[in-house]
């Protein structure tokens, strides 16, 4: 059978291992297994909206309300902004892919740091676009521009903070390079970690009301499925301009929110206690990863998210070390597809956390290279 040939050479995206599979491969029992490798927040969800779940689940055979009236009104109250500038999606990776379908024809080109979040570069190929990167494992604001200025493309993607690294550009500088960018390309900028790096360090706190009043090519990404813990539920939204939101609608299915899902959301948005409870446990658990490192001589990125990336140069193999953890129960990921010899942990709950310590030590004291 013959498909799109832009298809051919296309990557596939790789999910952190589920818990099933290791169950299946290594005869693991579930409840010895820690999963630490797809950065969703170890508590779950809040309680508010999981019951708000429960008691909506008899609404499955209805049809969800497209106009996500609702959510929308929340979350327009939440960034000062109005219903009009908003798109909700299943996931933000929906409202990038509907960025990218509504953007990139006719030889089109994207521009992103070099390691970064893969679908950028995926939903933009699936287009037939050319992907341009900015070399370095962090975001160089400075080679952006000068790539954005040689190659002019339709799309700059800047993720803040940056996954799968857990850096952050200050809000300021992203401020400042959105500026210099001209207003016919679509800056997205993906917020799906701004939780945890606004709750760390005021100046990386992206404000997104302030962002897209002053820049109508600006799209700004943010998601439920991390502080919020509703990963499952796939739901994430983007603000931006009427003008874009107009377009990316004209793009979006139908339905494309289920009903449970903009239920768990509505909820999630107003027990703040949960989320600031996460957000605290996260850093604190956090200094312990850090105080890891240094006691094996491993190099971390500050990270304004709620993981950690280790990196193993001089080390360790990252390929090696991820499997031999995998095999013992705990899955975390190997960046070694990024081009990186380096391992990026989940932060969990504090025995999660214990069980990750004691097995690196006796991995890492045995020699695993």
């Amino acid at each position: 059978m013959k498909f799109n040939p832009v298809i051919e050479h296309l990557k596939t995206y790789e999910p952190g291992k589920p818990i099933e599979l290791v169950v299946r491969e290594f005869g693991i029992e579930p409840e010895e297994i820690v999963k630490l490798a797809s950065n969703e927040n170890p508590y779950g969800c809040s309680p508010r909206a999981s019951k708000a779940v429960r008691e909506s689940a008899h609404l499955m055979y209805r049809y969800p309300d497209d106009t996500m009236d609702e959510l929308k009104s929340a979350l327009a109250d939440r960034f000062g902004v109005e219903k009009s500038n908003l798109i909700i999606g299943a996931g933000s990776d929906q409202v990038i892919e509907l960025a990218c379908r509504a953007k990139l024809y006719g030889g089109a080109k994207t521009l992103q740091s070099e390691i970064t979040f893969a679908m950028y570069q995926i939903y933009a190929a699936q287009c037939g676009a050319s992907v341009i990167k900015s070399p370095g494992v962090a975001h160089d604001l400075d080679a952006m521009f000068a790539l954005y200025r040689e190659h002019k493309p339709e799309i700059v993607f800047v993720c803040a903070p940056n996954n799968p690294t857990g850096d952050c550009l200050d809000a300021v500088d992203i401020e400042n390079f959105v500026d210099t960018i001209d207003r016919d390309t679509l800056v997205v900028l993906d917020g799906a970690y701004q939780e945890y790096a606004a709750y760390k360090d005021p100046r990386k706190a992206l404000d997104p009301f302030a962002l897209v009043s002053k820049y109508p090519h600006l799209l700004y990404l943010g998601t439920f499925s991390k502080a919020y813990g509703l990963g499952g539920m796939r739901i994430g939204y983007g603000i931006a301009d009427e003008s874009i939101i107009k377009g990316l609608y004209k793009l979006r299915p139908p339905f494309n929110v289920t009903t449970l899902s903009l239920v768990a959301a509505v909820e999630a948005l107003k027990d703040e206690e949960f989320v600031q409870m996460s957000l605290k446990s996260c850093f604190e658990e956090m200094e312990a990863y850090e105080a890891f490192a240094r006691k094996f001589g491993i190099e971390v990125i500050k990270s304004y998210t709620n993981f950690i990336t280790f990196m193993l140069d001089g080390v360790a193999d990252s390929g090696s070390l991820c499997d031999a953890l995998l095999r013992r129960g705990i899955i975390v990921r190997d960046l070694k597809g990024y081009g990186i010899n380096a391992m990026r942990i989940t932060i969990g709950k504090p025995e999660e956390n214990i069980r990750f310590f004691e097995t690196m030590q006796q991995l890492l004291e045995s020699g695993v290279k």
